[in-house]
């Protein structure tokens, strides 16, 4: 398979292969993610592959507004609240799914979801849709900050990777578990505890 990188505000032809079933890299405001639509189970399958990545560890999904969480999960208004104060941004919100998700995003009764803070990003999940993504490296390798990174590591292995320049890179995203009745979180990031309370 040959891969190659276009600028990251080219995305017809990302959309292209999004809807034929295929996965590509993109920049978000941590890392570059890899993709694919999160409602093709066989797609998000070929995620795994391509990473070399265990099937039973969970996929993420990535949103470009707040109204299309509602096609993801039941969303207790814990999270519903996180979202509307920190969302986009470095917060991921673990909430009940709806049963109409694949189960190659989560074999649980949960999934993990967030909007994030990058122009590129956000205009690709605009026109795509809910995407399942995760960190675009093989696993247990350093997460890329640049395409030429992604493609040290997945050349041969995905057909595009959109380059969006340098990302931040640095802390992953806050994970925090909203399915109680009290947050608790899961990955220590950007966002605290107290400021997470502090909204409640």
């Amino acid at each position: 398979m040959k891969t190659e990188i276009i600028p990251a505000a080219e995305i017809e032809y990302a959309l292209q292969i999004l809807k034929n079933g295929g996965i590509i890299a993109f920049p978000t405001d941590t890392v570059y993610g890899l993709g694919a639509l999160a409602f093709n189970n066989a797609a998000i399958e070929s995620i795994y592959t391509a990473k070399d990545r265990s099937i039973e560890k969970a996929i993420p999904i990535l949103i470009g507004d707040l109204e299309e969480l509602d096609q993801i999960a039941y969303t207790p208004s814990m999270a519903l609240r996180f979202a509307a104060q920190f969302w986009p941004g470095p917060l991921t919100c673990i909430v009940p799914k709806k049963p109409t998700l694949p189960l190659a995003v989560s074999t649980s009764q949960t999934v993990a979801v967030r909007i994030p803070d990058q122009p590129h990003a956000r205009a690709l999940l605009r026109a795509s849709g809910a995407l399942a993504v995760t960190s675009a490296n093989l696993s247990g390798q350093a997460s890329p900050s640049t395409a030429q990174e992604v493609y040290e590591q997945l050349k041969g292995r995905i057909p595009l990777i959109l380059d969006g320049g340098k990302t931040k890179g640095g802390t992953p995203s806050t994970l925090v578990d909203c399915t109680g009745t009290k947050p608790i979180i899961l990955r220590e990031g950007p966002i605290s505890l107290l400021q997470l309370l502090s909204v409640l």
